[in-house]
């Protein structure tokens, strides 16, 4: 299903001039994000650099995590000498995300650093096991636990733990990527199928959750599919990952009573996912 916005979806822009398109936004919404704070985890590379290097872009304060400090320390780099933008407001949080210690020491600082955190993206993920054919049968239950761990623990735990900062705002942006594998059954991909099946139900769980406790807060928690880029996972692609932003930003900087527990393509398609049905309303 598609909806109005998919006309204006910037999917094929030069990320070099963002101070022209702003990645499809208008100058209003822009704006909207200059001064809030975000979490991305899964910042170092891949989609999760174009991210954290756009909110940057139109001001915002940037939490970036990963395991890798030098990845963190690059995406930093890159923002300021391609794009051309100051680095003071973005964060480096080296941490393993399936380590509750870890989580809990980002938060902490996170909480020292803002006053309320206004967007969380739930990015990072661990891929299938390079050279398995058949996973499901052959992978050890080691790989199992590692992959379920990073892929669909981790989003739920880092979300619940940061979650009562985010309520100090009165309003709540979370966005957990997955991948169009969670509708799929391909055969060696098996594990990684199954977590991202996982993850997209824990966002909707969750989004349904959170909204039915707190009904007076204004919470937008949603699934977003970024396709095909080239990535870590994905050195095949010529597509940049910055394909991802203009559809991110659009549910980052979506006002009150937007779209909460629904799905969509970087492409601009609103999606359908067990009892969520595809959004209908113009994200504009």
């Amino acid at each position: 299903m598609w909806f109005e916005s998919c006309r204006v979806i910037a999917e094929n822009i030069n990320p070099l001039r963002w101070r022209e398109h702003r990645f499809g936004l208008t100058q209003e919404r822009w704006k909207t994000l200059c001064g809030k704070a975000f979490w991305i985890t899964g910042a170092g590379t891949g989609y999760g650099r174009a991210m954290a290097c756009a909110l940057a872009m139109a001001g915002a304060k940037v939490f970036l995590t990963g395991r890798r400090l030098e990845k963190l320390k690059e995406t930093i780099k890159e923002l300021e000498d391609t794009f051309g933008v100051d680095g003071a407001n973005c964060y480096p949080l080296r941490a393993d995300i399936t380590d509750e210690a870890d989580i809990k020491r980002a938060v902490e600082t996170i909480v020292e650093n803002c006053n309320t955190l206004y967007g969380l993206i739930n990015n990072a993920a661990l891929p299938s096991k390079p050279g398995s054919r058949f996973p499901l049968m052959d992978d050890p239950v080691e790989y199992w636990d590692k992959i379920m761990s990073t892929n669909v623990r981790a989003p739920w735990l880092i979300t619940k733990t940061v979650f009562p900062h985010m309520l100090k705002g009165g309003h709540v942006r979370v966005l957990f990527i997955t991948s169009e594998a969670g509708w799929a059954g391909t055969p060696g991909f098996g594990m990684y199928n199954v977590s991202k099946a996982a993850l997209n139900n824990l966002a909707y769980s969750m989004a349904e959750e959170y909204a039915a406790r707190y009904p007076d807060i204004d919470i937008q928690m949603n699934v977003l599919s970024p396709g095909e880029a080239r990535t870590e996972m994905n050195q095949g692609s010529n597509i940049t990952p910055y394909a991802i932003v203009s559809m991110a930003l659009i549910l980052l900087s979506h006002p009150p009573e937007g779209p909460n527990g629904k799905f969509f393509h970087r492409d601009g398609r609103a999606l359908e996912f067990c009892y969520s049905r595809p959004y209908t309303k113009s994200l504009l």
